[in-house]
């Protein structure tokens, strides 16, 4: 049987040309980059090359990137590292309800912690209120953490005009760009940005690799201490094979694979709700993420599609990877103001730039047998 992996944005395979750059860094170039002798110099030279071609990827200077252990490591050194270093001006931070897990989780820790948190609705597509979040900002404001491209549903925030109004406001500026980044353009200066958590495994790196941008002069404090990594904001030994491996992934997805995607999405968007009966695209048509595809069942509990799906050699999500294994409904699914039964009766299908159109048009077919074969079986169906 012959598996479609259609769950890119939990996590990419690792390209060839990736395994290529890393193979010397995992045995001929072991060394320590803070070593002095000729094996850490050379590492330390793969280090600073890795540095500059993310940070050129940016739009920002080499000494600005602080690699870590991935996302949730740099969301989580964003959001305190700030918090704590900032508290004589304030203790308020904004985000919305939309965001990742692990932001999320680190502003409930935080409120443990003796800041005020304000968490801004989103509307149905996704976007956050730009006069909302305008108003929400206050003298004691320290930062505002918005997603760029929403992992569940696909949603582009407006970065720029957000980072507009932060910036009028002398407000600190973090983005959660792991979906987005080298599928959107971004630009860390055009878009007023401070703060931006970029990932590897969602690009077609390896796991366990991903940075921060701090921007220069930025208040922060390193939340893993050690030997004085990282320009004094992470501790800890570089993971050279890996950091290697994050920067030649940068190089991988260019406007011909985006094109591709965007092609492969804008199919299933095409052909989901409009050929099934009771379903609907969750998140908007437009500005969404070239390879998110998100969409509602009435009556069919989505844990059942993907399992037949995954019978089928098909692999799709119900959601963010990281809360896959919860029975509470999605946060997302719920902030964009789903019912908590069609919640759970959401799939996610996120493309890849090496699926190919007979995939979906074979991914379309097996879903509607899916979703026809469990329908015949709700009870809820037949009630109707």
């Amino acid at each position: 049987m012959k598996r479609i992996y259609l769950d890119h944005a939990a996590t990419t395979p690792v390209d060839l040309e990736v395994r290529k750059a890393m193979k010397p860094f995992l045995s001929d170039n072991f060394g320590n980059a803070s070593s002095l002798h000729s094996f850490g110099r050379d590492a330390k030279q793969a280090l600073e090359e890795s540095r500059g071609k993310i940070a050129e990827k940016l739009g920002a200077g080499p000494d600005e990137v602080v690699f870590t252990s991935g996302g949730t490591e740099s969301n989580n050194l964003a959001l305190k590292g700030v918090a704590f270093a900032n508290r004589k001006k304030g203790k308020h931070i904004i985000t919305s309800k939309i965001e990742h897990d692990c932001v999320l989780n680190s502003c409930k820790w935080l409120e443990n912690e003796g800041f005020e948190v304000e968490y801004l609705d989103v509307g149905r597509e996704g976007f956050v209120n730009l006069e909302v979040l305008g108003n929400s900002i206050r003298k004691d404001t320290v930062l505002v953490s918005i997603i760029h491209g929403n992992n569940e549903v696909g949603t582009i925030q407006n970065l720029k005009e957000i980072g507009k109004i932060c910036s009028e406001r002398d407000v600190y500026f973090h983005t959660d760009a792991c979906q987005s980044f080298t599928k959107v353009p971004l630009d860390v200066g055009k878009h007023n940005l401070d703060l931006v958590t970029i990932n590897s495994h969602k690009i077609y790196g390896p796991k366990g690799v991903g940075a921060l941008f701090v921007r220069k002069g930025t208040r922060i404090i390193p939340w893993q201490h050690g030997g004085g990594h990282e320009f004094n904001k992470r501790g800890g030994t570089e993971n050279i094979p890996a950091i290697v491996g994050f920067a030649k992934a940068t190089e991988v997805t260019g406007e011909k694979e985006i094109q591709h995607m965007t092609g492969l999405r804008d199919r299933l968007i095409a052909g989901i709700p409009g050929e099934f009966p009771d379903s609907w695209l969750n998140g908007p048509k437009e500005n969404r993420l070239c390879n998110n595809a998100n969409f509602s069942f009435r009556h069919i509990e989505g844990e059942s599609i993907v399992l037949r799906m995954d019978q089928k050699g098909i692999a799709v999500s119900t959601g963010s990877a990281c809360s896959s294994h919860s029975l509470e409904p999605s946060h997302v699914m719920i902030a964009i103001g789903l019912k908590p039964e069609e919640a759970h009766g959401s799939v996610r299908i996120t493309v890849g730039k090496e699926n190919t159109m007979e995939e979906i048009e074979f991914a379309i077919e097996s879903l509607r047998e899916v979703t026809d074969g469990l329908r015949k079986m709700s009870p809820f169906v037949k009630n109707v």
